[in-house]
């Protein structure tokens, strides 16, 4: 079973950053593209930003997109979110996402991922 393990999140001033990481087993990262999404209270889990498993192509959601910045890092086994900017709008739990195929790219529907983290909340107060 993949194991996901997110971290970086916290509270924030609007106007501030944070960078989210997410590191998983070398088999995993090498194979899988991946991505991160975010779930509000009372909302459905929505996209945020995919990177494919050669890193050669990016999504970000329009709200996104400009303020934040997906990456990996090979040597790490790990997935970053630097957060540039934030709005109280972006206030969620942020989980990390695995894709269910290993050596394709994904696009943007959560259910083209089958793992996630436990997720790390992001709070932004204005």
């Amino acid at each position: 079973q993949v194991q996901l393990v997110e971290s970086g999140g916290g509270p924030v001033q609007a106007g501030g950053s944070l960078r989210l990481a997410c590191v998983t087993d070398e088999r995993t990262f090498n194979k899988h593209s991946m991505g991160w999404f975010r779930q509000a209270p009372g909302k459905e889990r929505e996209f945020v930003a995919t990177i494919s498993w050669l890193d050669t192509i990016i999504y970000y959601a329009d709200s996104v997109k400009g303020r934040f910045t997906i990456s990996r890092d090979n040597a790490k086994n790990t997935m970053y979110l630097q957060m540039d900017r934030l709005e109280p709008d972006d206030t969620a739990v942020y989980y990390c996402g695995v894709a269910r195929w290993s050596y394709r790219d994904v696009g943007t529907k959560p259910e083209d991922f089958g793992s996630w983290g436990q997720g790390t909340q992001v709070t932004v107060s204005s």
